[in-house]
């Protein structure tokens, strides 16, 4: 840091200029200068504000004179301590927005059109024009817009007024289109678009166009960061809750007064309780700032406690999606039992939080969670919530049954199971998919299984089960491999591994299926996390193949298929998704050394060279472990 950046924030009312300035001015720390408000750099705001700044503005005095004024204020700001010091200095509305509010009051005050309030205002500022030009030079601008809209963005300005005038809502007016007229001349160097997004968005936006002109500036605000905000009463669960968000969800377990604590010592600020609600939650995004940047590896966060309910709404407004707040209702006897230092104790701390509106949190919570069941209905809901905001949701798209090339016999079974569960006013089932290799056109009859995958509500199990029985006939001796699922189930991740890979290929588009309710949606789980899942599938493989290479004649039909899951697996940790059997094992014993060939191809008829290619995938796999002796710790 050896040179001074003075970034100017400009921008109309209402932007949330003044409040993007204080984040990144408490962020910054000691290298920031708030450069502060016009009226400490002129001596005569203060008769001007004494007989009333609205009517000297726009009635009282002469514009002349506000043009003055208002010019000498913003180059006597722009003077003093510049260049004294390298760091940050902050300015609220840089020099552009100067030109835009003096046309826009001529526009009000004389009845002007823009364009000649425009002239109008270059007129008035020529006798600074030089001073000006130097001035606005030596600023980095950055100008807030409401919408891409002047008409919209004046209405967003004064929709924050509690109450105004007609002469302040045609200023909000002409002071809208003078900025836009500002950016399409190019006065401001970036442009950030307001419009509804929550404080945080615009915070990271503005850091990211200021970094590479201050290095040693924040780059980022909270990037891809989901945090999850737990409230409720006391003894209510939301430890147990914070603890399984941490073990089974990579959350940081975070607590609220500790963030808190830590952003006032940094401030100075000896008790933080006693300021607004509001600086308590600009500090508590401080603290979570801070330790974002510090573990960029980390993306999803839990806070505990919430206790303040205008706190947790100021959180609410300030990060918008990136924030879920998590209310864990627990009836007060319930909670009164689990108080390890009695009932009263849990009263007197109810009534503390009551007092601070904790109870209110579950009016404006995006998740209200019952806990006075069992632990596991916790954690579901717990999952459900999580994965809610983590998988995307798609309506997926289907083919006809006549696409996926299976015998004719099959296809007939396929199409008789969908009259019987789909074709009515109330479907019996939600989706079915084939899967394996029956879905890719690669159906071998008296090798391949007929794999299906039905989603369905667990009342319609005895209906689906009447419609499997009527037409389980056109299977012929083709074995039928059926899972069914729940919507909760596929909504909650309580899914085998192999499953949560169906939805991931559902979700992506890359396996449709034959048939889907109308407006149903499912989840799309991140790659990541299926890539992750399918670490359990290779354990089971593993368990399976030395399984049969322990039998005296091992079945090789389902040897070679658990060495192909196996060599898929393994392929996934490359980076590699090949979901054949036949295309997977070649891919991987061909990357062996003095790979032979021919082997997965003779492995499908020769049970010896099943059990050869069944060792030699299972090697690979051993040789991603350390030796007894290495993971002890021998040399």
């Amino acid at each position: 840091m050896d040179h001074e950046v003075t970034l100017a924030l400009s921008g109309a009312d209402n932007t949330g200029k003044t409040k993007q300035l204080g984040i990144l001015a408490r962020r910054v720390g000691a290298a920031a200068l708030l450069a502060g408000p016009l009226d400490a750099h002129d001596r005569r705001w203060g008769a001007i504000k004494a007989q009333g700044m609205g009517s000297w503005w726009f009635e009282t005095g002469r514009l002349g004179e506000v043009a003055d004024v208002l010019a000498t204020s913003y180059l006597q700001r722009a003077r003093q301590g510049a260049g004294e010091r390298a760091g940050l200095r902050l300015i609220d509305r840089g020099i552009p927005m100067l030109e835009a509010s003096l046309a826009a009051t001529a526009a009000v005050r004389e009845g002007l059109s823009p364009a000649a309030a425009a002239d109008r205002a270059r007129t008035l500022l020529e006798p600074f024009g030089q001073d000006l030009k130097a001035a606005e030079a030596g600023e980095y601008g950055i100008v807030l817009l409401h919408h891409e809209d002047p008409q919209i963005g004046a209405d967003r300005a004064l929709s924050h007024e509690r109450s105004f005038t007609p002469t302040y809502a045609g200023y909000q007016f002409h002071l809208h289109h003078q900025i836009h007229r500002l950016v399409d001349e190019g006065r401001f160097d970036e442009i950030v678009l307001v419009d509804t997004r929550p404080v945080v968005a615009v915070q990271d936006e503005i850091r990211r166009s200021l970094h590479p002109h201050a290095p040693w500036a924040p780059a980022r605000c909270l990037p891809r960061t989901r945090v999850l905000a737990l409230g409720g009463m006391s003894e209510s669960g939301k430890s147990t809750a914070g603890e399984y968000l941490r073990t089974r969800h990579r959350h940081a377990r975070l607590k609220i007064g500790y963030l808190i604590d830590e952003a006032a010592g940094r401030a100075g600020v000896d008790d933080p309780y006693a300021l607004a609600p509001v600086v308590r939650a600009e500090l508590l995004l401080d603290s979570l700032d801070r330790y974002a940047a510090a573990h960029h590896f980390l993306d999803r966060i839990s806070l505990e406690s919430l206790h303040e309910l205008d706190v947790t709404r100021e959180l609410r407004r300030m990060l918008g999606d990136q924030l879920t707040v998590l209310y864990v209702e627990t009836a007060a006897d319930v909670r009164a039992r689990r108080g390890t230092a009695g009932p009263e104790d849990v009263s007197v701390r109810d009534r503390t939080k009551a007092a601070r509106g904790a109870d209110g949190i579950a009016g404006i919570a995006q998740a209200v969670v019952d806990n006075n069941g069992c632990r596991l209905a916790l954690e579901r809901a717990l999952d459900r919530i999580v994965l809610d905001a983590a998988w995307p949701r798609t309506v997926p798209a289907t083919v006809p049954v006549n696409s996926l090339g299976l015998p004719v016999a099959l296809e007939a079974f396929l199409a008789a199971l969908l009259e019987r569960t789909a074709a009515s006013s109330e479907p019996v089932i939600d989706l079915l998919a084939v899967t394996g290799s029956g879905a890719r056109g690669k159906y071998q009859h008296g090798w391949s299984d007929l794999d299906v995958f039905v989603i369905a509500e667990p009342d319609r199990t005895r209906e689906l089960a009447k419609a499997l029985e009527e037409v389980h006939g056109d299977l012929g001796d083709v074995k039928l491999g059926l899972t069914v699922l729940s919507r909760a189930e596929c909504q909650a991740g309580a899914v085998t591994s192999r499953l949560l890979h169906v939805l991931t290929l559902l979700g992506t588009g890359a396996l449709l299926p034959l048939w889907a309710r109308p407006g149903l949606t499912i989840p799309v789980p991140a790659l990541a996390d299926d890539v992750a899942a399918s670490l359990e599938a290779g354990v089971q493989s593993v368990v399976e193949v030395r399984r049969q290479l322990l039998k005296g004649s091992p079945d090789l039909r389902v040897l070679f298929k658990v060495t192909a899951l196996l060599a898929k697996v393994l392929l996934r940790f490359e980076g590699i998704e090949q979901p054949g059997d036949s295309e997977a094992l070649h891919l991987l014993i061909d990357t062996t050394p003095d790979p032979e060939h021919g082997l997965v191809d003779r492995a499908r008829t020769d049970r010896e060279v099943a059990q050869q290619l069944a060792h030699l995938v299972l090697g690979r796999w051993m040789n991603t472990l350390p030796t007894a002796e290495e993971g002890a710790g021998t040399p």
